[in-house]
């Protein structure tokens, strides 16, 4: 549906505008070689070449999937050494460890590492560098991480924050990876540092998502909820559970929808970008032209689950919503409120008015959302606009709204066009009548240019002008004009 708003009253302003010469118009002049002779069998290779790039360049290539990178930081300190339901707390972890690793060998799209702690050096004396990257990232070293698990002993203490630190050596320069960090530990830190800073500056800098953490025989939450995901494991069974749970939230495939909604709940709003960034670290994730699937519904969308994500539809204006969290493995749908409708402009009796530019504002509100060309019909989120279109004098229409699916339509009186022919550079102004008073609208240009076309609406104005090689007042030159709607007039100076 449209409907029309009329500028039976418009208000002027009394500030400038830009005219039509601001706007540069294409030309449809392309100089040719005096002599140029296209031989049969040059025109089927050019057939042959035209076809070969048309497909490739329609071709639509779906992005790659991440690399997921696991970085298992192991304690290996002197307390895994301690005695646990059926075993040591070492050596169960390790076999436990070692068995989710045997399901990780044919995994797509995975690279793992091992990092250890306090495995170098015996305690006491302590040592607070005792960390080291045992098995760096590479396909198919499952073999090697358990070997490593398998001749090390435990032996120091535990620096936490140090070996998280050094993470950031760990994980080789990506364009197309995730990095997950898993702890697996019985005790919390013994060197004076800050686990928890330490992982919040590695996710603002977007080197890892946010760490899970499994603590071994005594539930360590409230020292680890704040560096990432904790897992309590009090026994070997929660153990097991644990590491399950994090390798699926890892690797289980997480698809979301976002319903953009129209002014009814329904959605039916599409074809918009919309933004994701990492809550955290401020990061661009991901960008996503919204569509419709072949069954009219909105489209799936591949999302890292680990992640709390602020999104921005790019509606005019846009819409933001913050803190989005995914749930792991399964299909998260995403509402955003995103009712739009369209604003159309339209001069009485001409409708391909080109070249004008109209500032577009929130109702009441003086920041310019966006200029919108008068040939140009936009969409926007429904709701109350003003629009200041930038003809001469200017024209504001106050009080716009814009409906759900509906075309506004602001009409203005058809303006005239005025042709300034300067004889030389100089400086003059365009002022409009306003019964005994001038009312300032324009200066011209005081350069090389000597013509400019304006768009002018009905009325009589008059031009003040004096050459800049004139160096006495007297010189100045003045004329009025009358500009009647959709005439062209032409004034030299």
């Amino acid at each position: 549906m449209e409907t029309t708003k009329k500028n039976a009253q418009p208000t002027f302003s009394d500030r400038g505008a830009l005219s039509s010469s601001h706007f540069p118009r294409p030309t449809s002049h392309v100089p040719r070689p005096s002599s140029f002779v296209l031989r049969p069998s040059s025109l089927v290779l050019l057939l042959l070449l035209s076809c070969t790039l048309f497909a490739q360049g329609t071709k639509e290539q779906a992005k790659p999937k991440p690399t997921t990178r696991i970085l298992f930081v192991f304690d290996a300190s002197q307390s895994m050494y301690g005695q646990w339901q059926s075993d040591t707390k070492f050596n169960i972890a390790v076999r436990l460890f070692s068995g989710i690793l045997d399901s990780l060998r044919t995994q797509p799209n995975l690279e793992l590492a091992l990092r250890v702690y306090g495995h170098q050096k015996h305690y006491p004396p302590q040592d607070c560098n005792d960390t080291r990257l045992e098995v760096p990232f590479g396909k198919d070293n499952v073999t090697r991480m358990k070997h490593v698990l398998k001749t090390i002993s435990p032996n120091g203490t535990t620096p936490i924050a140090y070996a998280l630190s050094q993470a950031t050596k760990d994980f080789p320069p990506c364009d197309n990876c995730r990095n997950i960090v898993i702890l697996i530990t019985d005790g919390i830190e013994e060197c004076g540092g800050d686990p928890c800073a330490v992982s919040l500056e590695l996710q603002k800098k977007g080197i890892v998502l946010k760490p899970f953490i499994i603590g071994i025989g005594k539930n360590f939450k409230d020292q680890f909820e704040c560096v990432g995901t904790y897992f309590d494991a009090s026994n070997e069974t929660q153990f097991r559970n644990a590491l399950n749970i994090i390798i699926s939230r890892s690797l289980n495939p997480t698809t979301a929808q976002v319903n953009l909604l129209d002014a009814y709940g329904k959605p039916t709003e599409t074809n918009v970008n919309m933004t994701f960034y990492d809550h955290l670290s401020g990061m661009i994730k991901y960008n996503f032209i919204h569509s419709f699937n072949n069954k009219g519904f909105p489209d799936t969308l591949d999302i890292d689950p680990l992640m709390t994500y602020d999104i921005v539809v790019h509606t005019i204006p846009p819409v933001h919503i913050d803190t989005v969290k995914l749930t792991s493995g399964k299909h998260n749908v995403i509402g955003v409120d995103a009712p739009q409708g369209y604003l159309a402009f339209k001069a009485t009796g001409n409708s391909t008015l080109k070249y004008l530019p109209c500032i577009i504002r929130k109702h009441g509100v003086y920041e310019t959302i966006t200029v919108q060309q008068f040939d140009q019909t936009e969409k926007y989120l429904t709701g109350s606009y003003d629009v200041e279109i930038l003809c001469l004098p200017r024209i504001i229409v106050k009080d716009v709204e814009i409906q759900q699916s509906h075309t506004t339509t602001v009409e203005m009186p058809l303006p005239g066009i005025a042709v300034i022919q300067k004889p030389t550079n100089g400086y003059g102004s365009i002022y409009q009548e306003d019964k005994n008073k001038l009312v300032w609208l324009y200066n011209l240009r005081d350069n090389q240019q000597q013509q400019e076309t304006l768009y002018l609406q009905p009325g009589n104005y008059r031009v003040v002008f004096r050459s800049k090689y004139s160096n006495q007042s007297s010189y100045t030159v003045e004329k009025s004009l009358r500009v009647e709607p959709g005439q062209t007039v032409n004034l030299k100076l």
